[in-house]
């Protein structure tokens, strides 16, 4: 437990890294739609939405994990204090499975460009605000 507080502010950092590319990628999907007609601005997207993922989302996201599991090693009896934490987890999985899904959604406007429409990308977008809303009020508000 000596080294909890550290393992925690790691994983908060981790967790607002990613929660920063869940929120910038699909920005960059609606700016590769809107112009998908021009290719080279869809080039410089497409290497900017690489790197996002890559070099920033995908370490942020094995970070967080990593960290709130050795949380949850440290202090296992974190999961016989109600059902927040059992939620919190549930959420987590929805939002890896989102992170995921960023990926597929990039890798498929690289060969088609016209793949879903802008209105769709600013739809999505909204979804990792909900994930998070869910998963701060699980661990701050611990309504289970």
């Amino acid at each position: 437990m000596e080294y909890y507080t550290w393992i925690l502010a790691f994983h908060v950092m981790s967790f607002i890294s990613w929660m920063s590319m869940l929120f910038y990628l699909p920005r960059l999907f609606i700016y590769h739609r809107e112009n998908a007609d021009t290719k080279e601005f869809t080039k410089i997207v497409e290497i900017q939405e690489f790197k996002l993922f890559k070099y920033i989302g995908s370490p942020a996201m094995w970070a967080t994990i990593i960290t709130g599991a050795m949380m949850l090693y440290l202090n296992s009896g974190i999961l016989s204090s109600g059902g927040w934490m059992h939620a919190k987890l549930l959420f987590v999985s929805f939002i890896v499975a989102y992170h995921f899904s960023l990926n597929s959604i990039r890798k498929t406007l690289i060969d088609n460009p016209h793949y879903k429409s802008s209105r769709y990308f600013r739809l999505y977008n909204e979804v990792p605000t909900l994930l998070m809303v869910f998963i701060v009020i699980m661990v701050v508000v611990k309504p289970f």
